[in-house]
């Protein structure tokens, strides 16, 4: 008889980490306030560098996720995430991050450069769809079922560096997506409930593998992961502020 293929996974969820043999932390966290959040404007994809204080929260957050015993980054490649990451992993001690596509900001379409009032103003139209189903009702923008099969992949390959030994990984990536990646660990597959999602905002998820008899690594009830056997998965934290510095309210 022919073994089948295991399907595609359905969401960031405990089949999905079952694998993984070992207890591991997943630091979301957001990229530090860019020029483009100084201004107010919706970036998207367009590429704009930190500012200063974004700088600064970089640093600060490098330095909590260091004693918290970061081991691996990986980053988008927007110069705002890869700057975030590259400070980061100074601050931590360690190698360059691992950049992937799979990370960059959704697609904002033509409200991309402007803020939300001027959004409204030029987009009348698209802006009150904007309302009421987010960026849905953009036209332009990347659907909600394009970001949902990008937040799996990107998760894979979480998953896959957690396989390959890391235990604590931070992924750098940016407000929309993060939305996304936070949804997918419970299914979600639309825009609401939206979650803040603030500059240098760390998200935390513990998984903790669990063995045949019911227990799970870390809660004191089993010795060893279950390698196949489920996982427990808590959100610790959301969007935790590591960083004190004053920043500015942004958006995507």
């Amino acid at each position: 008889m022919t073994q089948q293929s295991p399907p595609p996974a359905n969401a960031a969820d405990a089949q999905f980490f079952a694998a993984l043999p070992a207890e591991t932390r997943f630091f979301l966290v957001r990229h530090g306030q860019s020029e483009g959040n100084a201004r107010g404007i919706v970036q998207g994809r367009l590429d704009l560098p930190l500012d200063d204080a974004g700088r600064a929260q970089a640093a600060e957050t490098g330095s909590w996720l260091a004693a918290e015993g970061l081991v691996e980054i990986l980053a988008s490649p927007l110069c705002r995430a890869a700057e975030t990451a590259r400070i980061i992993a100074r601050a931590a001690c360690l190698p360059d991050p691992l950049f992937d596509d799979r990370l960059v900001e959704m697609d904002t379409g033509p409200f991309s450069g402007l803020s939300l009032e001027e959004a409204r103003r030029r987009y009348s139209a698209a802006y009150a769809a904007f309302e009421r189903r987010s960026w849905d009702g953009v036209p332009g923008a990347e659907s909600s079922a394009s970001l949902y099969e990008r937040a799996m992949a990107a998760w894979s390959l979480a998953r896959d560096r957690a396989l390959a030994g890391s235990r604590a990984i931070a992924v750098v990536s940016h407000g929309g997506f993060i939305q996304w990646l936070f949804r997918a660990t419970f299914g979600c597959r639309s825009w609401m409930p939206l979650v803040p999602t603030g500059n240098c905002g760390v998200f935390e998820l513990l998984v903790s593998p669990c063995a045949q008899d019911g227990g799970c690594v870390g809660d004191g009830t089993a010795g060893n992961g279950g390698a196949g056997d489920g996982a427990y998965l808590q959100w610790r934290r959301i969007n935790f502020q590591a960083s004190t510095l004053p920043a500015v309210r942004p958006v995507f």
